[in-house]
C-alpha cells in the first residue's frame, strides 16, 4: 500500500477514535456545545490556530504566493491584525457573556428578531467556509494521486462529519490541539525543504519576478485589494462564530484574551512561511495551477514517510477548520433558529444538532462541487458575513452610548448582506460588482447609524425588541 495513503488512513482512524473517546465525556449540551467551559490556554490556542490555518491558509495562501508573491501573505496577516483587535477590545467581553453562540450575543445586544436574522445569515455564509475546506481537500488528495477530486472531497466530508457528531466541541478542542501541532511541524518541514531546493532565500529572490518581493503592495495587489482583505477577511477574526465559540469554551476571561494574543503570533509566522512555499513552488514547478503549489511540494520534494506526515498535517489544517465551522453552524441552526419556534429538551437538542451536522455537511459538499475554488468559496462566505453582521456586532458592544436600535441593526444586517451577496453571485453583471464587498460594508454602517438616528429622532427608539 502507498505509504502516504497508509499514514493518512491511520490519521483518520486516530481522529475518529478521539471523537469516539470523547462521546461520553461530552455528555450534556454544555459539553457538546462548549466543552463544559473548561478550555485551557493550550487547548484554546491549539483550536484557534487549527481553525485559522485551514484551506485558505494552506492551499489557498500558497496559491496566492505562487500567483502574486509576498503580498499574498496579507490573506493571513489581516487575520493576525483582526485577532489583535479582538484580544485588546472584545475577547474578555465575549467570554464574560458565557453563551453558546454569536447570535445569542446579538440577541443580548438587539433582541430576538436581529438574532434570528443573524443566525440565518451565518448558517448560509458558513456553508461557503466549510465548502472551501472540502475543495482544498479534494485538490490535495487528487494531486498526490490518492483519490479523484470528487472522491477525495466525499471521503474528507464523511470523516469530519463523523467525529464532529461523536464528541462535539469536547472532541474538537482536543483534535484541533493535536492537529495544530502536526500542522506546525508539517508546514515548517516543507518550508525548509523548499528553501533548500531553491538554494536559499537569496537564490529564491533572484529566481522570482522582481515584483514578487514587493510589500505591502505590488503591481498585482494594490491598496484597494489590501483594504478589501482587511475588511472582508480580517473582520471575520474580530467577529466570527468560530472565533467566539472558542472564547465561550475558555475557562475564564483571562484565558480567552491570552489565547487570542498567542494565536495572533502563530498566525503571523504561518502567513510568511506558507507564502514562501508558494513562491518556491513557482520557481520549481512553474507549469502547475496555483492552488496545487502546496501539495505538489509534498509530492515531489519530501522523502517517503515524511511526505505522509506532512500530508496528514495538511489534511489536519483543512479538517480542523471544517469541523469547527460545521459545529458552529449546527449549534446556531438548532439553538438560534429551530428552538425559537419549537422548544426542545436537552437530549433532543443534542440529537438535532448532530442531524444538522450531517445536513449542513452534505450541503457544503454540494457547494464545493459547484464552486471548485478555495479562495472563491471562502470569499463568498466572508463577504456575505462581513457586510451583514460585523458592523452591528462591534457597534453593539457600545449600543447604549451610540443609541443604536434593533430596527437599525436589522436593516443593516439585511441590507449589507444583500449587497455583499450580489457581488459574489457568479454569472450576473452588475455595475461596480468587484467593489460590492466594500460597498456592502459601508452600506451596513450607514443603515445601522442612519436608521437608528431616525428612529430615535421620532421618539420610537428601542434598544431591543424583547
Amino acid at each position: 500500500m502507498n505509504v502516504m495513503l497508509l499514514i493518512l488512513i491511520l490519521y483518520f482512524l486516530a481522529i475518529i477514535g478521539v471523537g469516539a473517546w470523547s462521546r461520553k465525556r461530552a455528555g450534556s449540551q454544555d459539553g457538546f456545545f462548549v466543552a463544559h467551559r473548561k478550555g485551557t490556554t493550550f487547548l484554546i490556542v491549539g483550536s484557534l490556530v487549527a481553525t485559522a490555518i485551514g484551506g485558505s491558509a494552506t492551499v489557498g495562501l500558497a496559491g496566492l504566493g505562487f500567483e502574486q508573491g509576498l503580498t499574498g501573505a496579507w490573506w493571513l496577516l489581516v487575520g493576525a491584525i483582526g485577532l489583535l483587535i479582538l484580544g485588546f477590545f472584545f475577547a474578555k467581553k465575549v467570554r464574560g457573556f458565557a453563551l453558546y453562540t454569536l447570535p445569542e450575543l446579538v440577541e443580548k445586544q438587539y433582541g430576538r428578531r436581529v438574532a434570528l436574522a443573524a443566525s440565518i445569515l451565518i448558517v448560509i455564509a458558513w456553508v461557503g467556509i466549510v465548502a472551501g475546506q472540502i475543495v482544498a481537500a479534494g485538490k490535495v488528495l487528487s494531486v498526490l494521486g490518492l483519490a479523484s477530486p470528487i472522491m477525495g472531497m466525499a471521503i474528507f466530508t464523511i470523516v469530519f462529519i463523523l467525529y464532529a457528531i461523536l464528541g462535539g466541541q469536547y472532541s474538537i478542542l482536543r483534535t484541533d490541539a493535536i492537529q495544530a501541532g502536526i500542522l506546525f511541524v508539517g508546514i515548517f518541514a516543507v518550508l525548509a525543504v523548499a528553501l533548500q531546493a531553491t538554494g536559499g532565500l537569496t537564490e529564491l529572490e533572484a529566481s522570482l519576478p522582481p515584483d514578487f518581493l514587493s510589500f505591502p503592495v505590488s503591481a498585482k495587489f494594490g491598496w484597494k485589494a489590501l483594504l478589501s482583505f482587511l475588511i472582508l477577511v480580517g473582520a471575520t477574526y474580530v467577529v466570527g462564530p468560530d472565533m467566539y465559540t472558542r472564547l465561550f469554551c475558555a475557562k475564564d476571561e483571562k484565558t480567552a484574551q491570552k489565547s487570542v494574543f498567542i494565536t495572533a503570533f502563530f498566525v503571523f509566522l504561518f502567513a510568511f512561511a506558507i507564502v514562501l512555499i508558494g513562491m518556491a513552488a513557482l520557481v520549481l514547478y512553474p507549469e502547475i495551477p496555483a492552488e496545487q503549489a502546496f501539495p505538489q511540494m509534498i509530492k515531489e520534494l519530501l522523502p517517503i514517510g515524511l511526505n505522509g506526515v506532512v500530508l496528514a498535517a495538511l489534511v489536519a489544517a483543512l479538517m480542523s477548520s471544517a469541523d469547527t465551522c460545521i459545529l458552529s453552524q449546527s449549534v446556531i441552526l438548532t439553538e438560534d433558529v429551530i428552538k425559537q419556534f419549537r422548544p426542545l429538551n436537552e437530549r433532543k437538542t443534542v440529537l438535532l444538532t448532530r442531524l444538522n451536522i450531517v445536513l449542513l455537511g452534505l450541503v457544503a459538499l454540494g457547494l464545493a462541487l459547484a464552486l471548485k475554488g478555495v479562495i472563491s468559496s471562502l470569499l463568498f462566505a466572508y463577504t456575505i458575513f462581513t457586510c451583514g453582521l460585523v458592523v452591528p456586532v462591534i457597534a453593539g458592544f457600545y449600543k447604549d452610548k451610540l443609541r443604536l436600535t434593533w430596527q437599525g441593526a436589522l436593516v443593516a444586517l439585511i441590507g449589507g448582506g444583500i449587497v455583499g451577496l450580489l457581488g459574489e453571485i457568479p454569472g450576473i453583471d452588475i455595475p461596480l460588482k468587484e467593489d460590492l464587498g466594500l460597498i456592502g460594508f459601508a452600506v451596513s454602517a450607514l443603515l445601522l447609524f442612519g436608521v437608528s438616528f431616525l428612529i430615535n429622532k421620532r421618539g420610537g427608539g428601542l434598544l431591543d425588541d424583547r
